[in-house]
């Protein structure tokens, strides 16, 4: 039964790689674009940091703005029927913004009471890196949610991540556990992965910066684990960082789909019958 199980994780991911790569050669644009957004939202965060509140409101507003853009531009990569052009990112703007919006703002209430909360608390920043955790877990595929799942709310998007993850936890986070090796075998990798996994649970996989720095900091610890030169690493960082983001992007687009089109069980039956 585990060889069957294990069969069946090896066909779902060759499906997802290979769709992945195909999208890939489609989604030239996308990469530059997301080179684009990335200097855009600095440019943004420069104007906002001395303005305060009004600066949070703007930047919140950027941040929405170019997630929503991202997500669409990944959503008509994923369909496979042209290849992405250069009129379609303008077309993006616009595009899930409220949703971003939505999920954001009924998450930011509750994140700052906890933070009230903790401050007080002698526990209270194991137990805040602990909820982080938790978010991160339950809402990580809140980004797929919102471009490929129809909904009525931000508490409908928590509602199906949530179910998504119960049922498909182990192919999902599977693949990432499997980037995140260096990651987690460095000296400081438990530290580390508290503080990407609470980064990204915070904002639900919504924040714009950690669609560039995750990707960032995951190809920087699989170059410092293979022993690349130090000037060397920022090179392929600088460089290698939008392609890798977008891959990922489309990595897991694809992989939300093929698993909500079936079963763990189907998917067994499946290899069995190809493999017997």
């Amino acid at each position: 039964m585990m060889g069957v199980f294990f069969s069946s994780l090896v066909e779902l991911y060759g499906q997802a790689l290979w769709a992945t790569w195909c999208s890939l050669k489609r989604s030239w644009v996308t990469v530059f674009a997301l080179v684009g957004f990335g200097l855009l939202f600095v440019g943004v965060a420069r104007i906002a940091a001395p303005l305060g509140m009004g600066g949070g409101l703007l930047l919140g507003i950027a941040n929405a703005f170019l997630v929503g853009a991202t997500l669409r531009l990944i959503e008509l990569s994923l369909s496979g029927s042209r290849t992405i052009q250069p009129a379609d990112v303008p077309e993006s703007f616009g595009h899930y913004f409220w949703d971003v919006i939505g999920v954001g703002f009924v998450l930011w209430l509750p994140m700052m009471a906890l933070e009230m909360g903790m401050k007080t608390n002698p526990y209270g920043q194991f137990l805040a890196a602990a909820v982080m955790v938790l978010l991160f877990i339950l809402l990580n595929p809140v980004p797929e949610v919102i471009y490929q799942v129809r909904h009525d709310s931000p508490l409908d998007v928590f509602k199906i991540s949530y179910e998504f993850v119960l049922e498909h936890w182990i192919e999902w986070f599977l693949p990432f556990a499997l980037v995140m090796l260096p990651i987690l075998l460095s000296p400081d990798g438990l530290r580390s992965f508290f503080e990407l996994s609470g980064s990204v649970g915070r904002g639900a996989g919504l924040d714009f910066l950690q669609l560039l720095l995750l990707p960032f900091t995951l190809v920087q610890g699989w170059l410092s684990y293979l022993g690349l030169d130090s000037d060397a690493q920022w090179l392929v960082v600088i460089f290698g960082t939008p392609p890798v983001a977008t891959a990922t992007l489309l990595f897991r687009g694809h992989l939300f789909s093929l698993l909500r089109k079936t079963t763990r069980r189907q998917r067994m039956f499946a290899s069995r019958m190809n493999h017997p």
